[in-house]
């Protein structure tokens, strides 16, 4: 069995480095597990010291940027800060949503329940804005471009609860942890199921696309992670038989 690497690169210079990061990995330290595998720590073996100017969730594949040194670091941080930065994540979740986009701005307790989880909470929680689209609907699933405003910890997941939407295989939200498995989904499909490896059994969110401004050059510059394998390949089973494609 090939094992999934830690990371591709995307972009590299003096300033900053952008990685296309997989699922399990936290990209900074972490309060609740001290010693749980950090990107940050094994990309430093390649970059050097590096600086985490935001973070995305450990289950989330996808593009993190890090800077190089103080001064990218520190214009960086003040761009996430000011929400000057687009950020697209794709999700493929469990039914059919039956709206086209939906904004959502319920405010968010982060770590408001007894299973660290981020929850709704209009009194105490802090301003939290996403937009969603619905990018079109593929048999017991639909695809999701989520485009987060403000960082709020799971921000994505909780407003997507909220709407009573669950992501496929998400350990903390959904109550349904059933894996995507091809012999579900096709109807002439002649494997043995005994033997059968999902295509997708951890938390089907991607961070698809980061578009900033570049610390040094001034330039506005995107970049853009591809599916990792196990996404990808659930992609194109799904654009086989439904039709349906969120990269079309």
């Amino acid at each position: 069995m090939k094992i999934t690497p830690d990371y591709t690169v995307i972009y590299n210079d003096d300033d900053i480095v952008v990685l296309n990061k997989r699922s399990g990995l936290l990209i900074a330290a972490d309060r609740y597990d001290e010693d749980a595998p950090r990107l940050d720590l094994e990309a430093s073996k390649e970059f050097g010291k590096l600086f985490a100017v935001h973070r995305i969730d450990k289950d989330t594949s996808g593009c993190v940027i890090y800077a190089k040194n103080a001064e990218a670091h520190k214009n960086l941080s003040m761009q996430f800060e000011n929400r000057e930065v687009t950020k697209i994540y794709h999700a493929l979740v469990l039914g059919h949503p039956m709206w086209e986009s939906k904004k959502v701005d319920s405010k968010l307790l982060v770590d408001g329940d007894a299973r660290h989880r981020t929850v709704l909470n209009q009194k105490y929680g802090k301003v939290a804005i996403t937009d969603f689209k619905n990018l079109g609907n593929c048999g017991p699933y639909s695809w999701i471009e989520a485009r987060p405003h403000t960082g709020r910890t799971h921000q994505i997941r909780a407003h997507l609860q909220s709407l009573g939407i669950s992501i496929v295989c998400d350990p903390l939200y959904s109550g349904n942890q059933h894996p995507v498995l091809l012999s579900e989904i096709k109807k002439r499909w002649n494997g043995d199921e005994s033997q059968e490896r999902p295509l997708l059994s951890r938390l089907a969110l991607h961070a698809y696309k980061l578009t900033l401004t570049h610390p040094k050059s001034g330039e506005k510059i995107t970049f853009t992670a591809p599916y990792p394998k196990d996404m990808e390949a659930t992609r194109k089973q799904l654009s086989n038989i439904f039709g349906v494609d969120p990269l079309a």
